[in-house]
């Protein structure tokens, strides 16, 4: 760990001395990537040069510690326990700000939900879904942008594409993907049965230009008519978009707005945020075991939460979590499951970087 805090603080001089370059202050794009990453070591140094100074202040109290008597005895007692709590405090700062930052921490989020399994329950369970993180956006003072919804006969969401804007979206939605399970009695059922159906959730970082380049030959850009439930036309004119990226095969398709060239723009804003997870996907599998993908297939089996109705239960089963206030949660209070997924997160980056130190 020695070695690894000596090489923060030798980058952090480095980067020092190049800020004050005139080459580098003529070149925004990197003047401010310099800026960024001596803003983020600024506080790992300070820890670090912290610690180093409690460690010569215990050796020197204690240095001084066999020769003292009476109350110079004491008081340098109390000098090494203080030097000894303030080295303990700072490097239990010091790792937390070890911890890796996501890149994607600075990126607004944009939200796909897909009634998967349960037929129309599927579908106004996904509706339901929508309406969680709506309220829970509004809570949190973000911004909600619907980018395009494809509703069911019975008013539900087939599907629903939307973005969320504003302070620290992407670390608290990221574990919000994978397939969400329901357990209630659908409108559908007569005799009062429990039912369970499920809808996926895909949590993708908003990619600009700069970080996804398109090239117009890659793409196939089909138009069509907009439809409603049951398939009937709800617009006369060819104004719906399908993109199709051909390396890929990724499709993206939007009917919300009326003007084909609005529907165009947000459907490559999903395209180029759909192919910037799938890069990153790729090289955290190059890094470790590949991961599954966050909407699997919408089986029951691979649920990352059951919402059950009857209990008024909230299970999350990558973290063993259980809340009985269902009602509260659908209403937008996610916090106690949010703030739950950030610290097992948190634990479990912080056992990695102790294991790897």
């Amino acid at each position: 760990m020695s070695d690894i805090r000596d090489e923060l603080e030798q980058e952090f001089l480095d980067l020092q001395s190049r800020l004050g370059d005139q080459d580098l202050l003529s070149d925004q794009a990197a003047y401010r990537k310099v800026a960024k990453r001596y803003s983020e070591l600024e506080s790992i140094v300070d820890a670090i040069r912290g610690i180093r100074q409690a460690d010569e202040d215990i050796a020197t109290a204690k240095e001084m510690l066999t020769d003292a008597v009476g109350d110079d005895r004491e008081m340098l007692r109390t000098e090494v326990s203080g030097a000894e709590a303030t080295k303990a405090r700072l490097e239990d700062e010091l790792r937390t700000l070890l911890v890796p930052k996501d890149p994607n921490d600075d990126k607004n989020v944009i939200v796909e939900i897909r009634g998967a399994e349960g037929g129309e329950e599927a579908n106004l369970f996904a509706r339901d879904l929508f309406e969680m993180y709506a309220a829970y956006a509004s809570r949190q003072g973000w911004k909600l942008e619907t980018l395009n919804r494809r509703e069911s006969d019975m008013g539900g969401y087939a599907e629903v594409t939307f973005m969320l804007s504003g302070d620290q979206v992407w670390s608290h939605m990221k574990h919000e993907g994978g397939p969400h399970r329901v357990q209630r009695v659908p409108v559908t059922e007569s005799q009062g049965r429990i039912h369970t159906s499920s809808a996926t959730v895909a949590i993708l970082p908003e990619a600009e230009e700069i970080d996804v380049h398109l090239d117009e030959n890659d793409l196939q850009i089909d138009v069509y008519r907009s439809s409603g439930p049951g398939g009937q036309s709800v617009n006369t004119t060819d104004s719906a978009v399908r993109i199709t990226h051909k390396p890929t095969g990724i499709t993206v398709a939007m009917q919300d707005e009326k003007s084909q060239l609005q529907n165009k723009a947000r459907a490559m804003v999903v395209l180029r945020s759909r192919l910037l997870q799938a890069e990153q996907d790729r090289q955290q599998a190059e890094q470790s075991a590949a991961r599954k993908g966050q909407t699997g297939g919408g089986g029951r089996s691979e649920k990352i939460r059951t919402y059950n109705f009857k209990e008024n239960r909230l299970t999350d089963h990558r973290i063993g979590l259980t809340i009985y206030k269902l009602d509260k949660v659908l209403a937008g209070e996610l916090d106690d499951v949010v703030d739950a997924l950030i610290e097992h997160e948190r634990a479990g980056q912080l056992t990695d970087l102790e294991s790897n130190g």
